[in-house]
């Protein structure tokens, strides 16, 4: 094809190596991606991709694997500013007697903005792309996303007891609706209702939710199942497993993103598969809380929508999702005595494709497909810990760090140029976390 025949595109990524995800398992040697405005337009043999377009920018990898950006599936994104904060503690010890005290002396929009600037920075440095948050202040949490032209599912919250967001039921679901419209046509940020948990929240409360989000088309997004105690202590009170309430609250469908998700039967696993509920597997947040083991493999196994979280940083302490796929593979198989189980293909596609799906946006992005969004990320394999290989999808769920991210764009946008940082000003942000640092250790 001639000069004059090519068709004029954005961007050319020329690639060493191509993990799609779609199809499952494929990896494509000396690939292009081709992107006009914010859409993948093409994938083909580099070679074809330079004759049959003109583009404005190339960008070479020829060390990379270029992967789909990575989904966070849940997080609590604020929470960077508490990393480190209450360490060692179990779950609700750490939550009622340490988090939730210090949340209610210094939570509020700034709190908010700076910590979740801080989050998309390491995220960005992490090769995520897209967070499912779940937080108060989502209208302070959406501005800075927006801000950023960072992509995520900006959680609604309810709770039954008033925090600086809001004070009452209603107003809870009043100031929800509110955020949900202010973000209706937006082509990064959606909404889904957050209901902090079962032992939270009431039937009445649940019920509200069930009719919305069915009105409004979005995703339910709760902790659920995620120590023994939660279940043991629902038993008692109620006689139904938190599972059991939800499902006769009609809540268990295929909107539901049921968090953690450690103590459950083999009949709630069925349930899931049946009813199109997607699970969110957060390994290292439920490793430290001492939460127990989410049994990963058998929710693949049934065909669950599996897909993988970090939590948030007061819990993890991090937003590594290459950490987290690596944990969730390994403690899989150990969980399942099976070697074979939870395999790097299939760590890849939970930390990708999966997320998506669960967040509404599987048709949108999670994988390298033409007519989807540009979300991608560029992982380098040539340093000598990621040396000799065989396998790149063993290589990057097995033996590479999140230092190795290279490159990042969102919707076509470039956000990481060679481990730099595009429109953040690193210098002010950590001068504002220091900031937040002095004040929290002080309370």
């Amino acid at each position: 094809m001639n000069e004059a025949a090519a068709q004029s595109v954005d961007l050319l990524i020329e690639a060493r190596w191509v993990v799609p995800v779609e199809p499952h398992g494929v990896v494509l040697e000396h690939h292009a991606v081709v992107v006009r405005d914010d859409v993948i337009v093409a994938l083909l043999p580099i070679d074809e991709a330079r004759a049959a377009y003109a583009p404005k920018q190339t960008v070479k990898l020829p060390a990379h694997a270029l992967i789909p950006g990575l989904v966070n599936a849940h997080t609590h994104n604020p929470m960077t500013l508490l990393r480190g904060l209450a360490d060692d503690l179990p779950l609700m010890t750490w939550l009622e007697e340490h988090i939730w005290p210090v949340e209610g002396k210094v939570m509020g929009p700034e709190f908010i903005r700076d910590g979740v600037e801080l989050a998309i920075a390491e995220m960005l440095r992490g090769g995520t792309t897209c967070a499912n948050e779940n937080y108060f202040f989502p209208d302070a949490i959406a501005a800075t996303y927006k801000r950023y032209g960072f992509r995520a599912v900006v959680g609604l919250p309810v709770i039954e007891f008033p925090s600086p967001w809001a004070k009452t039921r209603d107003e809870y679901f009043e100031r929800a609706l509110t955020v949900h419209d202010e973000l209706r046509g937006n082509k990064l940020l959606t909404s889904a209702f957050v209901p902090h948990a079962p032992y939270t929240v009431s039937d009445e409360s649940f019920e509200r939710i069930r009719v919305l989000a069915d009105q409004l088309d979005i995703p339910v997004h709760l902790h659920l199942h995620e120590t023994q105690k939660e279940v043991d202590d629902a038993k008692r009170e109620s006689g139904l497993r938190p599972f059991q309430r939800l499902q006769k609250l009609g809540l268990v469908n295929d909107r539901l993103i049921a968090v953690h998700m450690t103590a459950v039967t083999d009949a709630e696993i069925a349930a899931c598969a049946e009813a199109g509920v997607s699970v969110v597997h957060c390994p290292e947040s439920n490793l430290k809380l001492a939460s127990g083991f989410c049994p990963a493999e058998k929710f693949r196994e049934a065909g669950v929508n599996l897909a993988i979280g970090t939590d948030g940083c007061a819990s993890n302490n991090d937003l590594d999702m290459f950490g987290e796929m690596r944990v969730a593979a390994q403690l899989a198989k150990a969980v399942a005595h099976k070697a074979d189980a939870f395999d790097a293909a299939f760590a890849l596609r939970a930390a990708t494709l999966h997320g998506a799906r669960a967040m509404g946006l599987g048709e949108r992005i999670g994988s390298i497909e033409p007519g989807k969004q540009a979300d991608l990320a560029a992982v380098r394999l040539d340093a000598l810990e990621s040396r000799p290989l065989y396998d790149v999808a063993s290589q990057l769920v097995y033996a590479t760090g999140r230092h190795q991210v290279s490159d990042v764009w969102i919707a076509g946008q470039r956000k990481l140029a060679d481990r730099e940082l595009i429109g953040m000003d690193v210098p002010d942000l950590l001068e504002r976390v220091e900031a937040w640092r002095g004040r929290i250790a002080a309370i």
